[in-house]
């Protein structure tokens, strides 16, 4: 059955972007600069005794695979990279990027190799095996990935799409059977770890340093070429545009990109995800979360908080900057594209769109989250109420996500209005203590702005319900399921894709699962902060 949906999958090959773009076809995996192509033709390495440890089914029926066939080794041939699909040419992108506000240069699919390009019910589907092995854009690493920065992204990758997020996809978790060495914190402490190929799924993988590289270069062939690409393939309803110029058909484009990267960022802030290393190279076109490295969720709210060990002085991609960082991107983008644009308004009227939809997104989102009537004649006050509480939350350290839990649970029409439903939101006593007075005068004005509005309670609640999940994949849960399962046991990693697949209604019998970070979490490794290391 298996040898028979990889032919069905053979025969549902697309190979656009290697048929319409410039490449290098021969198969090399010797690290190199790739001037004037999109891609080179790079074969996964195999590895020892591929096996599918996990997969998404959901993904699976999209590509049209059976979830019987997922559990055949055949298939796990395939998607550990010892396997080549047939009629498919496995390839790495080439791209650049911006890199904590510095252009880095070359950059490319250093672990990561697309393995087919289909067709399944008339979507696209890109599939790319995450390390697969050395490829042309290596630099110095052995393009591997270890078991640990395997299941983060592949669990987080389906609870960002549950939560409603757009995203890239992860269909399969393999491990390889190999040890990998990794210097987890970057202190000189290097140690073998499990090794492991995740198989994401996405529409597209090009992102903004796609685009960014050919300009540096001054290659601005390629740079149009790759322009009218992604407009005729991801963007098909614009290119059918017949009474468009091209110069207007990029208008709309860019303005396209600029909404959809407002509305994935606004998506990030009302779920308290933070993505730890937004470069350029790791902003989607699509406007979809990519590349999940040293990424982690708030726990105490915290407007100023990374992840990312590699950002802990400077904090640019801090939770409360992710936006600016967005617009900042958006203006690389637009300098490379301007290049060979001559209409500089095109991307002038793109980032005033992304300011309107920032501002005017981010409001609504808030308003939804607090259960307020979002209303014109309501805004200055709904913004007033909604800006107050968010100092009170940094300095008592309130749980983010239990906040929102409780707040919706607030019963507004008790004659005596308590604070201690949300007692288990604070982290530390004594700021409980101490802001309790300050969080209860707030909570009296945010129940009198309600009853104001009149909103009726189902109503309110429901849209509450919706914009605040129960539960999110909190850091300390992923870091529980990794070390039971680098010892061989996958049962915590189980029970998260159970739980991530309903994040807004969780049974009571999980309840454990959606309690607020443990003390003994605060400083640990993989809870708190994270490396790049993967």
């Amino acid at each position: 059955m298996t040898h028979m949906t990889l032919n069905k999958l053979s025969q549902q090959l697309s190979q656009q972007f290697i048929e319409q773009l410039p490449g290098i076809t021969e198969d090399s995996h010797s690290p190199r600069q790739t001037p004037g192509v999109c891609w080179s033709h790079c074969t996964p390495t195999a590895v020892a005794s591929p096996e599918i440890r996990a997969y998404f089914s959901e993904v699976a029926d999209d590509l049209g695979i059976d979830a019987a066939d997922m559990q055949t080794p055949e298939m796990a041939q395939w998607l550990g990279g010892n396997q080549n699909l047939q009629g498919a040419t496995p390839y790495s992108a080439c791209y650049g990027g911006h890199q904590f506000g510095h252009w880095a240069g070359q950059l490319g699919d250093g672990r990561a190799i697309t393995i087919a390009e289909i067709v399944n019910n008339n979507q696209r589907f890109d599939l790319q095996l995450k390390g697969a092995g050395l490829t042309p854009y290596s630099r110095t690493a052995d393009g591997r990935a270890v078991l640990r920065s395997s299941i983060r992204e592949f669990l987080c990758s389906e609870a960002m799409h549950h939560l409603g997020i757009p995203t890239t996809r992860a269909l399969s978790l393999v491990t390889t059977g190999e040890q990998v060495v990794r210097d987890v914190m970057y202190d000189g402490h290097a140690a073998p770890e499990p090794g492991a190929v995740v198989c994401r799924v996405a529409p597209s993988f090009l992102r903004f340093g796609s685009f960014e590289i050919f300009a540096a270069r001054q290659e601005s062939d390629v740079l149009n070429q790759l322009i009218d690409f992604c407009i005729k393939r991801d963007f098909p309803h614009i290119e059918s545009m017949v009474d468009k110029s091209r110069e207007q058909k990029i208008a709309l484009w860019f303005s396209e990109v600029c909404k959809s990267t407002a509305k994935m960022v606004i998506e990030w802030q009302r779920v308290g995800f933070v993505h730890g290393v937004m470069n350029t190279d790791n902003l989607s076109i699509l406007g979809l979360t990519i590349d999940y490295g040293p990424y982690g969720w708030l726990d105490n709210f915290d407007s100023n908080w990374t992840p990312n060990t590699t950002d802990a002085q400077g904090k640019r991609y801090r939770f409360g900057n992710q936006p600016a960082i967005c617009r900042w991107n958006l203006i690389c983008l637009a300098n490379a594209l301007a290049t060979v644009i001559d209409d500089l308004d095109i991307f002038k009227m793109g980032i005033a769109l992304f300011d309107n939809e920032l501002n005017d997104g981010m409001l609504a989102m808030q308003c939804n989250k607090f259960g307020l009537d979002n209303l014109a004649e309501n805004a200055e006050q709904n913004a007033e109420v909604i800006n107050a509480i968010y100092p009170i939350m940094q300095q008592s350290e309130m749980d983010y996500t239990l906040f929102f839990t409780r707040l919706t649970e607030l019963d507004i029409d008790v004659n005596n209005l308590s604070t201690t439903q949300f007692d288990d939101v604070f982290y530390d006593e004594s700021l409980k203590v101490n802001f309790e007075q300050e969080f209860k005068d707030w909570l009296k004005s945010y129940v009198k702005l309600v009853k104001q509005q009149g909103l009726p309670a189902d109503q309110r609640q429901g849209t509450m319900k919706q914009a605040n999940p129960q539960f999110i994949l909190r850091n300390y849960l992923s870091q529980q399921a990794i070390d039971k399962a680098e010892k061989g046991d996958f049962s915590e990693v189980d029970k998260l894709m159970e739980l991530l697949r309903t994040p807004y209604d969780i049974s009571k019998d999980d309840a454990d699962y959606l309690s607020k970070r443990p003390d003994w979490a605060k400083h640990k490794v993989g809870c708190s902060m994270l490396s790049c290391s993967s």
